[in-house]
């Protein structure tokens, strides 16, 4: 393990963030040139991590950070191994060309800046995602990519469509992340790890833990709502309504993959148990073929290439959860190769779009002479989404159906699943990439034409990118596919995949998949009739469900609203009460902790005459005949309090005690007279019980809690404290103004705050009413010694 010095990857860390901050500017100055620009920094961030590929491909870590909290261990600390380095490799490469993307795809749009920077802040949250190590660290950004991705996918905000899709994927993410740091706090509960480097040095502590299950299910919250695993798929294809350049970043490089890469980091110390692969292989096949099938049911390029992401993130955790180890070295063949092809062809479909008018592709044809470099980057990027050579991803579907196989009935299964979801994701690969441009030339909304570099220099690098890495295979794994497996492993994995195929079960499994897709991709507009009318049938689906969960939370919202806030004092007393009491008696009776009855001290005369004195006022309180007196009865009973702060020598609390009775009595009598209520009480029966019996139960709660405290030895620690600092640090004798305003200074002014505060509502409240009496008040006009009315 070594460190890179800190300050370069603290740099890259935020670099994007301040880039975001000054795209508004530039592009106000630049327009949609000022992409060049901007580019520059994800470009900076691929080159500074392409100088760490080396050293990590060598079996080193690099690390690094700042202590943040020392005392709770809490780090603002960055971790980078195969895994991390690979994905950061992925966001900053493939960002650098969304950049350019966006400037020719939004050219002229007038949130253009405004864009650049939610795209840029987009990148730093999933770059310091992938990268973090602590707990706190990798929780903020992971939060911070649903907050940005909110702010994309609700762009064109003025669309309904827009912002429902924005808000969906938000509530589904973010209650994702409130399950995940749910489950980081139960695995720091468990092994003591405040990293994720650390939490993997802990071996089988956590497989070992009673904690376990729960983590495990908390995880699999925060993973499968991030990374659309089924039933929670529906927010994923609804976020197409963001502009094509999110939908390719989206879906090629970042948010859609963080589940993923959790479920990959957390494998070492979490897979290899029963129900991990038992789980995850279920969801994810179950994921794999629901998106396939939605997939061919679609028209609209970017909704087909949408559900074959959902279809290809079940893949890869179906892959991640199998237990194998070439089950992991195919999941992460799969993961750089589908990064690869899945950001060339959304782009590919923003163009046809951008262009020609329409993303429907029954209304396009023939565009292959008007778009050739387009048609190109399709076609080599459909190859390799079909798994053919010679692409990147043949290997990788080589090496899944060589990890699955058909050893048992379980892997049969798992097999087969592969080779539906496979040739369902080969028909649509090639319906997107050749429909829209091979046939006869179909009459387009727009007159198409070949776009800018802007526009296409992205598909055509990453289609080109798919060719070189398979054509210089042993260097790819060198360098990228084997650290990255080894890390998801926990062990040293070796990958030797080629383009040359073995002749054997693999390969007859992948021509039975090129088979099965080719058969599909000639029947498409038959299968896609069949599959809508097989939902139409169903109806119901998860996206109205969310829907129907949402409203029955506002129905119950008001329900509650209506029933608790339901403008009668004498209910919020009650009710806020009654939880005091429960908060009392609760954890004493509920947990066994109820205290002993102390005994009795003598008493002398004069507290005896205290004592008796608050049982007078409390007498003369409820036997009151009027408000009025049971107020200055109340009275009474506070300053039997204050009398016995000063017996037990504590006259500044007396003389507080003296102070608030007085206010307090002489307040509730001046408000008192300006309300409208009845002289006595008239309660029913009923509602006096109530009170007695909430009341009583407070009392008891609380007696009972002091009883609990004195059993507990005195801790003069604090006291010795105050009595030894006051006078040498804060200068004061009187050691409880020194606590209110030095040690707890802040406090106190946040004190006076609030109740300025309130004085000032008080104070606008008035004037209010003021107001409304003068203006409803008819004026009186003296006229020649009469009153009229004006």
């Amino acid at each position: 393990m070594e460190t890179d010095g800190n300050s370069l990857t603290f740099i890259a860390l935020f670099l994007p963030f301040v880039a975001a901050a000054l795209a508004p500017a530039l592009t106000r100055r630049m327009g949609h040139k000022v992409a060049w620009v901007l580019a520059i920094v994800p470009a900076l961030l691929f080159i500074h991590f392409a100088s760490l590929v080396g050293t990590v491909a060598s079996g080193e870590v690099v690390t690094g950070g700042h202590r943040w909290v020392p005392s709770l261990s809490v780090e603002f600390s960055w971790f980078l191994d195969g895994l991390s380095l690979t994905f950061a490799l992925l966001i900053s490469g493939i960002g650098t060309f969304i950049v350019l993307y966006s400037g020719g795809y939004l050219k002229g749009h007038e949130h253009l800046g405004r864009f650049f920077s939610f795209i840029l802040m987009f990148m730093g949250a999933m770059q310091g995602l992938v990268i973090s190590d602590s707990f706190l660290m990798f929780f903020v950004f992971w939060e911070l990519t649903s907050i940005t991705s909110f702010l994309l996918i609700g762009f064109d905000h003025s669309r309904e469509a827009s912002r429902r899709s924005a808000m969906q994927a938000l509530i589904v993410t973010g209650m994702g992340g409130l399950a995940l740091l749910a489950g980081l706090l139960v695995i720091w509960n468990a092994t003591g790890a405040t990293s994720l480097s650390g939490l993997l040095e802990t071996d089988n502590a956590l497989r070992e833990s009673a904690l376990y299950g729960l983590a495990f299910v908390l995880i699999l919250g925060g993973a499968f709502t991030k990374s659309a695993q089924f039933p929670f798929h529906f927010w994923l294809p609804n976020a197409m309504e963001a502009p094509t350049p999110v939908s390719a970043y989206l879906h090629s490089a970042t948010m859609v993959k963080a589940g993923v890469y959790l479920l990959m980091r957390l494998n070492p110390v979490m897979g290899e148990t029963a129900v991990w692969e038992t789980v995850l292989p279920l969801f994810g096949g179950v994921t794999l073929l629901v998106g396939g099938f939605l997939a061919v049911r679609q028209s609209d390029l970017k909704l087909m290439l949408a559900y074959t992401t959902v279809a290809s993130l079940g893949l890869l955790v179906m892959l991640t959860g199998f237990g194998s180890e070439h089950a992991i070295e195919a999941a992460v063949l799969y993961l750089i190769a589908h990064s690869l092809f899945k950001g060339a062809l959304f782009m590919v479909a923003g163009i046809i779009d951008h262009e020609a008018g329409t993303r429907d592709v029954t209304r396009l044809g023939g565009l292959r002479k008007a778009m050739p470099v387009t048609f190109g980057a399709a076609l080599v990027a459909a190859i390799s989404m079909g798994g053919l050579p010679p692409l990147f991803g043949f290997l990788a579907k080589e090496e899944i159906y060589y990890a699955l196989g058909f050893a048992s009935l379980w892997s049969a299964v798992f097999t087969s699943v592969a080779i539906l979801g496979n040739a369902l994701m080969f028909a649509i690969g090639f319906a997107v990439a050749l429909k829209p441009f091979l046939g006869a030339e179909v009459k387009t909304p727009n007159h198409a034409h070949e776009g800018p570099p802007l526009l296409w220099l992205g598909p055509v690098v990453l289609a080109g990118a798919s060719i070189l890495a398979a054509l210089v295979s042993p260097l790819t794994h060198r360098l990228f596919s084997i650290p990255m497996a080894s890390a998801v492993a926990g062990e040293p994995l070796d990958i030797t995949i080629s383009l040359i195929p073995s002749i054997g079960l693999p390969l007859y499994l992948s021509l039975v998949t090129v088979a099965l897709g080719y058969a599909i991709y000639r029947t498409l507009g038959d299968v896609r009739a069949r599959v809508a009318a097989v939902l139409a049938a169903i109806g119901w689906g998860p996206d109205r469900g969310f829907d129907q969960v949402l409203r029955g939370i506002v129905r119950g919202a008001h329900g509650a609203t209506g029933l608790i806030q339901n403008g009668r004092m004498e209910t919020y007393m009650t009710l806020t009460f009654g939880i005091i009491a429960l908060a009392f008696l609760i954890p004493l009776v509920g947990a066994g902790e109820m205290p002993a009855f102390p005994q009795l001290p003598v008493l002398t005369l004069y507290e005896i005459v205290v004592l008796a004195l608050a049982v007078i006022g409390l007498g003369a309180v409820l036997y009151a005949d009027d408000r009025l007196t049971a107020i200055v009865s109340l009275g009474i009973q506070g300053f039997a309090v204050a009398l016995i702060f000063l017996l037990f020598g504590a006259p500044d609390l007396g003389f507080t005690q003296f102070m608030v009775e007085t206010l307090s009595v002489v307040i509730l009598a001046l408000v008192m007279t300006r309300l409208k209520l009845a002289k006595s009480d008239h309660r029913p029966t009923g509602e006096k019980a109530l009170d007695v019996t909430v009341a009583s139960l407070c009392g008891i709660g609380l007696m009972l809690a002091l009883f609990k405290v004195t059993e507990i030895s005195f801790d003069p620690a604090l006291s010795v404290f105050f009595t030894e600092y006051s006078r040498v640090i804060a200068h004061g004798r009187n050691i409880v103004n020194v606590i209110l305003v030095d040690y707890r200074g802040v406090d106190t002014m946040g004190e006076i705050a609030v109740v300025m505060a309130a004085g000032l509502a008080i104070l606008a409240l008035v004037r209010v009413r003021l107001g409304r009496r003068v203006q409803h008040a008819e004026p009186q006009i003296e006229v020649e010694g009469r009153e009229t009315v004006a």
